[in-house]
């Protein structure tokens, strides 16, 4: 659909390191492409890559936020598997929910979001 996110890519250090992060926390699919890239699904329609890049990175213009049912308990599960919390959970207001940021283990910058 027009205006909708269609594929999203996400630099990484590690392709094994951040696809065991990715699917143990969210329960995305893999596909291997390439010696440096990793293909996945959400699994619902969303997807993208894991790109492997030994740069230093920096954190990007965007913030991408992956919808969870349970923002506290996720965060301790992404702590559990090798990211860091950056922000702890914070209301958005007007019953918009509610959002937390992490690091994933490459240092990628990344959010959560809940409606509760």
């Amino acid at each position: 659909m027009v205006g909708s996110f269609a594929h999203i890519e996400i630099m990484v250090k590690d392709l094994k390191i951040a696809r065991d992060f990715y699917g143990k926390i969210f329960g995305w699919k893999f596909e291997d492409m390439g010696p440096n890239y990793l293909g996945f699904s959400t699994g619902n329609g969303v997807g993208g890559g894991l790109m492997q890049d030994t740069k230093n990175f920096a954190d990007g213009p965007f913030i991408l936020h992956i919808e969870v049912m349970d923002i506290p308990a996720t965060l301790k599960q992404i702590t559990l598997a090798g990211g860091k919390m950056a922000k702890e959970r914070t209301e958005i207001g007007g019953g918009f929910g509610a959002y937390a940021l992490f690091r994933d283990p490459s240092g990628n910058l990344l959010g959560i979001w809940s409606r509760t």
